[in-house]
C-alpha cells in the first residue's frame, strides 16, 4: 500500500451480511462513511425534515428506510423496531443532543435530565435492538465537564448494567484526511458477551499534526504561518500534509482549489441554485480527484452575496487570520454609513466577534465547520464558501447533494454531519471489532442470502 495512499478499508470478510441503524442522522456522513466501508444501513431516523430528504436523496437507492419524526414518539419507535425486527444488527450509530450535560451537579444522573430526552431515547434504542456494537458522537468538550463528571456519567448509563463494555477518546478528523480540523468525542461500547474491548480509529501515521502561529510581519501587520518550533514528528506530517498527491492529511487549498474561480451572486438571493455547473478546472491534487469521482458535473456550488463592510474587512486580513487582525479603522460596527443585524448598543465589534472574518489559510486545514455560511470565508478572494465547497472540506463526494431546503438549511446539513472519511476511520474499526468477536452462531447471516 503506498504511504500517500490515505486510509484503506478493510478487507475483513466476516462471512456475513454488515448491518447498521442511524439514529440522529441528519443529511447521512455518518451513513456514508460506514457505507463505504460495507455496511448496509437498514434504518435511519432524524426530526428535520430537509436533512432527511438529503439523507433519502443519497441513501434510498441502497436501500435505507428513513422515518421521519421525534425519536421519543412511539410511533416511530415502532416504526425502528419494526424495520430491525428479526434481524441481528452489528452496529447503532448517531450523535443524539446533550443540551443539559453542562449542568451536572454531584451525583445527579445525566440520563434522568428532561433536556437530556435524546441521550435518554438513543440508550433506550441500544437496549432494543442490542447491537454488536454502538457509537456515539458528540463534542468534545464532554470529556472534561463536570472535572469528568459527566464523561463517567456518561459511560455508566452507556454500559446498561453490565451489557455493554463501554470507553470514550476524543479523535481529530484531521488526522484521518479530512482538510478540518475537527475534534469530537467518540464513545464505543461493544457487547460483553463479544469478549472483546472497545476500540478507537488510529491515525494512520502522525501522532503530532501541524499548527499554524501568528507572527508580526513588516509595517507591524499580522501573518499566519507555520510554527517554527516543530518537532521531527511535526515536520514530517507537514511534509504529507503540503504534498497535493498524500492524501494521509489535506489542506484547504488541496480540497477546494479547483473551485476558486467561483464568485458570490451579485444580489440576494433566498433560494439556492439547483442547477449543476460544468467543472472549470482540471483537479490539482489526489483529493480534488477522489472527490470528484466520476461525477461530470459540479452542484451546490452557488455563492452567497457579500456586504461591501465585510469585503474591505476580508482585504485586511491576512490569510489564517480573524477579527482580531484588524486595524481599528476597520473595527467599527458599521462601516460605509450603512447598517445590518441587530443593534448590540456599541460602536465596535465585540468579544462576540471572535470566531468573525475567519479568512482561511490554503495550506492548512480549515477551522471547524458549523452551521453558517459565513463561519470561514476564502482565502483567495472576498466570498464566503458555497455549500460544494463546505461538504468538500467536510469530506462528502461531489455526487453526495444537499438538494432539500433553503440555504442556512443546507450549510447546517454539512455543517452537522460526521465527515465521512471519519467515519470510514471508526466503521473500519467497528469491521475489525467484529472480525475478532465470536460470533454467536445464531447471528451468523450468510453473505448468499
Amino acid at each position: 500500500m503506498s504511504h500517500k495512499s490515505g486510509p484503506q478499508p478493510a478487507s475483513l470478510s466476516l462471512g456475513r451480511k454488515l448491518r447498521a441503524v442511524d439514529l440522529f442522522c441528519g443529511a447521512g456522513g455518518f451513513a456514508e462513511g460506514f457505507r463505504q466501508t460495507g455496511f448496509h444501513s437498514i434504518a435511519a431516523n432524524d426530526l428535520d425534515p430537509w436533512a432527511g430528504a438529503t439523507f433519502e436523496l443519497n441513501h434510498g437507492p441502497h436501500g435505507t428506510k428513513f422515518i421521519l419524526g421525534d425519536i421519543g414518539a412511539r410511533a416511530v419507535q415502532d416504526q425502528l423496531l419494526d424495520a430491525v425486527k428479526g434481524l441481528p444488527i452489528d452496529a447503532v450509530i448517531g450523535g443524539p443532543p446533550c443540551q443539559a450535560f453542562s449542568q451536572v451537579r454531584n451525583h445527579d444522573r445525566v440520563i434522568a435530565d428532561p433536556r437530556n430526552s435524546l441521550y435518554r431515547h438513543y440508550i433506550e434504542m441500544i437496549a432494543a435492538i442490542r447491537p454488536r456494537v454502538f457509537v456515539m458522537e458528540n463534542v468534545p468538550g464532554l470529556e472534561n465537564l463536570g472535572g469528568g463528571a459527566v464523561r463517567r456519567q456518561i459511560l455508566e448509563d452507556l454500559r446498561l448494567d453490565g451489557e455493554y463494555r463501554v470507553d470514550s477518546r476524543v479523535v481529530d478528523a484531521a488526522a484521518f484526511g479530512v482538510p478540518q480540523n475537527r475534534l469530537r468525542v467518540l464513545f464505543i461500547g461493544v457487547r460483553t458477551d463479544l469478549g472483546i474491548e472497545p476500540r478507537f480509529p488510529e491515525a494512520p501515521s502522525f501522532l503530532e499534526l501541524p499548527s499554524l502561529g501568528r507572527y508580526k510581519a513588516a509595517r507591524g501587520k499580522s501573518e499566519w504561518t507555520y510554527r517554527h518550533e516543530r518537532s521531527l514528528a511535526t515536520a514530517k506530517a507537514l511534509d504529507a500534509l503540503l504534498d497535493p498527491d498524500d492524501l494521509r492529511l489535506v489542506t484547504v487549498k488541496q480540497a477546494i482549489g479547483d473551485l476558486e474561480h467561483l464568485r458570490p451572486n451579485a444580489r440576494l438571493l433566498r433560494k439556492p441554485s439547483n442547477e449543476a455547473i460544468d467543472y472549470d478546472r482540471l483537479p490539482a491534487s489526489a483529493y480534488q480527484r477522489a472527490r470528484r469521482g466520476s461525477s461530470a458535473s459540479l452542484l451546490n456550488a452557488d455563492v452567497p452575496s457579500i456586504r461591501e463592510d465585510t469585503v474591505a474587512r476580508l482585504a485586511a486580513i491576512p490569510r489564517g487570520g480573524n477579527f482580531r487582525d484588524l486595524p481599528a479603522e476597520l473595527a467599527a460596527r458599521y462601516l460605509n454609513g450603512k447598517k445590518w443585524g441587530p443593534e448590540l448598543g456599541r460602536d465596535n465589534l465585540s468579544r462576540k466577534y471572535f470566531f468573525a472574518y475567519r479568512k482561511l489559510h490554503p495550506d492548512h486545514f480549515s477551522w471547524t465547520l458549523n452551521t453558517k455560511a459565513d463561519c470561514v470565508f476564502h482565502y483567495g478572494c472576498a466570498r464566503a464558501l458555497t455549500v460544494r465547497e463546505f461538504a468538500r472540506l467536510h469530506s462528502f463526494d461531489d455526487s453526495y447533494h444537499f438538494m432539500s431546503g433553503d440555504r442556512h438549511s443546507r450549510y447546517a446539513q454539512v455543517g452537522n454531519a460526521v465527515p465521512p472519511l471519519l467515519a470510514k476511520a471508526i466503521a473500519e474499526t467497528v469491521r475489525r471489532i467484529l472480525a475478532d468477536a465470536e460470533p454467536a452462531p445464531s447471528e451468523i447471516v450468510l453473505a448468499a442470502e
